[in-house]
C-alpha cells in the first residue's frame, strides 16, 4: 500500500487552499533569503568564517540570522570625525 502526500493533503491539514499554501511558501522563502543574505554579508565583511559557514548551512527561516545580526555581528568602528576646525 502506497500513500501519496502532496500539496492538497498538506493544505487540507493546515486549513488552507493550495494557492494560499503556495503564497505562504513564497513569502517564507523570501523572508529567509533576505535575512540569510544580510547576515552572510556581515559575517563575510567581518571575517567571521565560522559564523559564515553556520549561517550558510543551517536553515532556520531567518531566526539564527536575526540573532547573529542583533548580538554577534562586528560593530562598526567609531569614526573620529569631529567638527573641530
Amino acid at each position: 500500500m502506497t500513500y501519496s502526500f502532496g500539496p492538497n493533503e498538506l493544505a487540507g491539514m493546515l486549513g488552507l487552499s493550495v494557492v494560499a499554501l503556495g503564497v505562504l511558501v513564497v513569502v517564507i522563502s523570501a523572508w529567509s533569503i533576505f535575512w540569510k543574505g544580510f547576515a552572510l554579508w556581515y559575517a563575510a565583511r567581518g571575517s567571521q568564517k565560522w559564523w559564515f559557514i553556520a549561517l550558510l548551512i543551517v536553515n532556520t527561516v531567518g531566526i539564527l540570522e536575526i540573532i547573529y545580526l542583533l548580538f554577534f555581528r562586528p560593530k562598526p568602528a567609531a569614526s573620529n570625525s569631529s567638527l573641530a576646525v
